[in-house]
């Protein structure tokens, strides 16, 4: 019987999204926003007109649903035809391609919404589209294959996340109408016979020379779509790079995801120590945590060659960890493994998988990284659960949720007073208590930081972590020099760190070298694609202490789409309005600054920051713009 507000239904699923969505809006965010809406308004149309009806349009994406699995196939062959033909009259660098992937499966309806395995394999499908292509589940293919003139190439059996069994998966590689736009070139479906004969002689010396290669990688791991490197929303890195993705939690048990998630942080802290490569940070690669994986948009939006993807299940004192390594330029998996262990082995699998991502990568691990990868270790895996659990506590940045990280990291040191991580984490509380406004006495609560970040530092000289923070302490506690050693040492630990590159720059804007903490700022937004909106605040505001205000407002722009009541943003664009002379606009962020907090005034806390004179310019701006003395 179906639970309350919710009804299971069998219903034909349409899922699209635009190609090269990320450099689309980069190179032209007002251009792309356009163009989406009205493909957007003409696929809606012919949805009605295939008896089918929107579900849910957000960002890129869009979902569609029908009582008909032909209607679905036609619809998505109509809707090509239509995009293609409006494409045809734009500028290369403009055209806007989507996927279309469809399903036939089983979903849960709740207030208009559907969800359930259905949705995710035409997403999975949508996935393996090309662009301006169309993929269909095998469930859409045993309905349709004789009834609609089309023409098909099977691309072998696909893994699905979270479903237990592989889905067939079919490539549409033809249009009804022959005098439409073919979706890949004829040569594919029908080649002349001496091409044929040609192929076949080569696949038969491919067979004999390299047979037990071409199974494991293109039968067991097939293929993906290639990533392209004029596509890409940031230019390649001149040394290998990668992201490695959030490990799908497979355990029984939810509540446990904490510990797939932990083995994936692990594994990019351990990569992100190595000076030779380059390591998108964890910020950024989770945002894809419990999403369809496209490998190549991945490599696309993230600009990396390189992507590393895998499962975790625990039961009892037992895991699994299945991880694979994919070329995203060539659209081939380098190395795939499965490990099966004690859970006790957990911190050798993360090493072992380290140690054969960079072996794919054809990069060679030093002794010093060998040796750093295996410090810091917990003696107690009920320690390393406690931390591991207690993340997501620490990164919600609210007074309840900092009190229970709190309590999770006085109970992981209890439990292994040697595991310098948890000198970390508290350290991390405390410190986002004199953010949040919680403690009692910021100067105390910053000293217990300083204190517990130095023990986290004698158990382990290579914790970049807990340096990367006493970073940002020090120059809370205006000991800049101390500030700026470790956070150079933080950097040294881990060329990767986008958070030490952030702290670092901090502190070199309140001491006025504004032009260095730009150009750190903008490292950690590369290694941080989707950054957290205090990078672009802090880019920003180092703009701002260079005088280089329209660079700043671009920065505050984004501060406030990514939180539209940032206080902190309304602030610097009151200044930077003001001191290009735009008093009206000034005076309407102003306005703002008071909207979100009537007890602003001009002392409130803005850092601490060398150059009085300049803060006093400021200052006279803010007063301008109707900010109170306080």
């Amino acid at each position: 019987m179906a639970e309350d507000g919710f009804k299971r239904k069998l219903t034909a699923i349409l899922s699209t999204d635009v190609v090269g969505y990320s450099r689309l809006m980069r190179d032209d965010e007002d251009s792309t926003i356009r163009t989406l809406k009205t493909y957007r308004s003409a696929m809606s149309n012919i949805i009605e007109k295939f008896r089918g009806h929107v579900v849910d349009a957000t960002g890129d994406n869009l979902l569609a649903e029908f009582s008909s699995v032909v209607d679905a196939v036609n619809c998505a062959v109509e809707i090509q035809r239509e995009l293609s033909q409006r494409n045809a009259e734009l500028p290369e660098e403009r055209k806007m391609e989507f996927r279309i992937g469809v399903n036939l499966g089983d979903v849960v309806e709740e207030e208009g919404r559907i969800y359930g395995d259905g949705v995710n394999i035409a997403a999975r499908m949508e996935g393996l589209a090309e662009a301006g292509g169309i993929c269909i589940s095998g469930s859409v293919y045993d309905s349709v294959e004789s009834r609609l003139g089309l023409e098909y190439k099977f691309l072998g059996e696909q893994e699905v996340k979270n479903i237990d069994k592989p889905v067939r998966a079919y490539q549409i590689l033809s249009l009804p109408d022959p005098t439409a736009r073919r979706a890949v070139q004829a040569k594919e479906i029908n080649g002349k016979k001496w091409r044929k004969l040609k192929i076949a002689a080569a696949a038969v010396v491919i067979v004999v020379v390299a047979g037990a290669v071409l199974w494991n990688r293109n039968y067991r791991y097939p293929s993906v779509e290639k990533a392209s490197v004029e596509k890409m929303a940031f230019p390649l890195p001149d040394k290998p790079s990668i992201a490695v993705l959030p490990f799908t939690n497979m355990s029984e048990d939810p509540g446990k995801e904490y510990i797939s998630d932990g083995i994936t942080e692990q594994i990019i802290t351990s990569l992100s120590k190595m000076p030779d490569i380059f390591v998108i940070s964890r910020t950024s690669t989770f945002l894809y945590k419990n999403k369809p994986v496209k490998v190549q948009k991945v490599a696309e939006e993230l600009g990396v060659r390189y992507v590393l993807e895998g499962s975790v299940q625990k039961s009892g004192d037992k895991i699994r960890i299945t991880a694979q390594l994919i070329d995203a330029l060539t659209g081939r998996h380098i190395w795939a493994e499965r490990y099966e262990r004690n859970y006790k082995d957990i911190f050798a699998i993360q090493d072992e998988i380290t140690i054969e991502i960079l072996k794919g990568m054809q990069m060679k691990l030093t002794e010093g990284g060998r040796i750093r990868s295996q410090l810091g270790k917990p003696t107690n895996l009920d320690a390393y659960e406690k931390l591991m659990e207690g993340l997501p506590y620490l990164r919600a940045f609210n007074k309840e949720s900092n009190a229970m990280a709190r309590r999770l990291a006085e109970e992981a040191i209890v439990l292994d007073p040697a595991f310098a991580s948890s000198y970390n984490f508290l350290a991390s509380v405390n410190f986002m208590d004199v953010w949040l406004g919680m403690s009692k006495s910021p100067s105390e609560s910053l000293a217990r930081a300083n204190e517990l970040l130095k023990k986290a530092i004698d158990l382990d000289e290579n914790n970049e972590s807990a340096y990367s923070l006493l970073c940002h302490v020090y120059a809370m506690q205006g000991q800049f020099d101390k500030s700026i050693e470790a956070g150079q040492k933080a950097i040294e630990l881990n060329p990767n760190s986008d958070a030490a590159y952030v702290w670092l720059a901090m502190t070199l804007r309140w001491i006025g070298k504004a032009e260095e903490a730009i150009e750190l700022t903008k490292r950690a937004i590369r290694l941080c694609p989707f950054p957290p909106a205090y990078y672009y605040l802090n880019l920003g505001n180092a703009y701002l202490t260079a005088g280089r205000c329209e660079e700043a407002i671009e920065e505050y722009k984004k501060t406030l789409h990514l939180t539209p009541q940032n206080i902190h943003a309304f602030g610097g664009l009151t200044i930077c309005y003001g001191w290009l002379g735009r008093e009206e606009e000034s005076r309407k962020a102003a306005a703002e600054v008071l909207k979100l907090n009537p007890n602003y005034s001009i002392k409130s806390g803005r850092g601490p920051y060398v150059n009085k004179e300049l803060v006093e310019r400021w200052n006279n701006i803010l007063r301008k713009a109707g900010i109170p003395e306080g």
